[in-house]
């Protein structure tokens, strides 16, 4: 079913490709509101620099021969390949700073290829970094590996990419690493199938990339992360290639392919997989609910997924985020919920939610209970505007920076009754930072029956010249605020270098000698990610 590789043109600066940027009425709304909140415009637009403008230190390594039909170091590739999309990282690339460039871009076509990079490097002392489409916010592609290795390769899975099977007896497909978001939906459409896996990062990310960090996707209950959907996995580690069995489910000891699901390209590249499917939703019901405060709210979406009711989306957003993503007027908070399903009317089960939504004290109107029948299954992830400015989101943030607002999330995941103690942490800790104009806009990507996935957005006014530092210190304050209320380090965001503090912080100190283990057998030089879940060599 095809695949091949990308031909357009990525920004080295930004989010996406060079062609695209935000809508237009969506960034004329944001500059005013910003200048509200600022009192007046946060800065004139920094022009984004090309890549001519941009002095790079010349490759430290030559790949050989029979390496070399695979490999790129021109300017363009080695830019767009040295860092990821976090604030972080755009805000040092509108500077032109892009302190660990790869000296190799390698774009291997088969699991053969990757097995020579992986013998090259191994040999050689060379850190490979995997790259499926460069979304990571967490520091998980930038060549950051520290001094013990003699060069860095960047591994672009993109020629790794398309359906290679279908099997929909048992609503399954075999799909190459590489592919994108949209290839893969578009490869789909014509039997009917979806994954229904739409993370925001869907437009650039890729389905290896998705498994590789346990990215958290469409579903709002049930099948929330990547994991729910993924039946096996091959993987090619330095140590060898191995492949899990495709089962609907097993007793049989820990599950092999868990170890690689999140495992972030330290222990081996995963090559393909075989996901789990959907017939497309041709019914879909949807209903939003107002809330006078978020607490409200909260208990609202808690009783939903306690009812025995699963939304596809139950997605809770407070009144800053409701203006921000053109959902509401900024004055309630909202409960968006949607049910959808390929074979019968959702009307009955949107209702009982309803019902719950309004014995929580939510308002809603009977317009705004709405449902839809679509025969030809093409309504998807995008369909309303909360959807469609979500997708939409990263464009604009791209200009924000330019304009010099700090623009960040942070996420994380917590039991119902730490709920509350969390969100003041999180609030506290901002307050602290003495930021002074800010906004701090909540929503609630996910819901389970013991808790729940708050996300936080923070824009205020960056520290012109200094923003690294700035990053650096409101993510160590919001995360140990997270930490010490009981929340995870990342919900759905991966750990990467910049998290992997407070992952070793978090888990038992048994459990990261097992993982070190089990990367010393698989692979004993160190050359995989070094930095992400585990330090580097020489590191610690």
């Amino acid at each position: 079913m095809g695949g091949g590789l990308r031909v357009k043109k990525r920004k080295i600066w930004g989010w996406g490709y060079e062609s695209e940027g935000p809508d237009p009425r969506a960034l004329a709304f944001a500059e005013a509101s910003l200048s509200g909140l600022f009192g007046g415009s946060p800065g004139a637009r920094r022009t984004p620099p090309s890549s001519d403008a941009i002095e790079l230190p010349p490759p430290r390594i030559e790949l050989p021969a029979s390496l070399a039909p695979i490999a790129d170091t021109s300017p363009d590739q080695r830019l767009v390949h040295a860092l990821g999309r976090s604030y972080r990282d755009l805000a040092r690339a509108v500077r032109g700073v892009f302190p660990n460039p790869p000296d190799v871009v390698a774009f291997p076509a088969s699991e053969e290829d990757v097995a020579r990079l992986m013998d090259y490097a191994s040999s050689t002392g060379v850190a490979l970094v995997p790259f499926g489409g460069g979304t990571s916010v967490c520091g998980g592609v930038e060549p950051d590996v520290g001094p013990a290795y003699r060069g860095t390769i960047s591994v672009d899975m993109g020629r790794m990419s398309g359906v290679v099977e279908l099997d929909r007896t048992s609503l399954a497909a075999n799909v190459r690493a590489g592919t994108l978001g949209p290839d893969l939906e578009s490869a789909l459409r014509p039997h009917g199938l979806t994954l229904r896996h739409f993370p925001q990062s869907f437009e650039m990310s890729t389905v290896g990339g998705w498994i590789a960090t346990r990215a958290g996707g469409h579903f709002a209950t049930l099948y929330t992360h990547i994991d729910d959907l993924v039946e096996s996995v091959r993987v090619v580690t330095p140590a060898g290639q191995l492949a899990t069995r495709r089962l609907p489910g097993s007793g049989a000891g820990p599950a092999p392919d868990r170890l690689f699901i999140g495992s972030e390209g330290a222990l081996g590249i995963i090559t393909s997989a075989w996901v789990r499917l959907f017939a497309r939703p041709l019914h879909r019901a949807t209903a939003t609910v107002r809330y006078s405060s978020f607490d409200r709210g909260i208990e609202a979406l808690r009783r939903i997924v306690q009812s025995g009711l699963h939304p596809s989306n139950c997605r809770l957003l407070d009144g800053a985020e409701a203006l921000m993503s053109g959902a509401g007027a900024g004055d309630a908070s909202l409960l968006l919920l949607a049910f959808e399903s390929a074979e019968h009317p959702q009307d009955v089960l949107l209702r009982r939610a309803v019902g719950v939504a309004r014995d929580a004290g939510g308002v809603v109107d009977e317009a705004d209970l709405k449902s839809s029948f679509d025969p030809s299954g093409g309504r998807d992830a995008t369909a309303d505007t909360y959807k469609a400015s979500f997708f939409r989101a990263p464009y604009l943030r791209d200009e924000l920076v330019l304009r010099n607002v700090f623009v960040e999330t942070y996420e994380t995941a917590v039991v119902w009754s730490g709920f509350e103690a969390l969100d003041a942490a999180v609030s506290k800790a901002v307050e602290s930072l003495s930021l002074g104009p800010h906004l701090l806009a909540r929503r609630i990507t996910h819901a389970y029956r013991d808790g729940c996935a708050p996300y936080f957005t923070l824009i205020t006014k960056a520290r012109e010249g200094d923003e690294d530092a700035m990053w650096v210190d409101i993510k160590k304050a919001l995360t140990d605020a997270i930490e010490s209320a009981g929340g995870t380090c990342t919900h759905h965001h991966a750990v990467g270098r910049d998290v992997v503090p407070w992952y070793q912080a978090e888990t038992p100190e048994l459990f990261r000698a097992a993982l070190a283990a089990a990367k010393s057998a698989l692979d004993p030089h160190g050359i995989m990610n070094p930095g992400t879940l585990l330090p580097a060599r020489g590191t610690g």
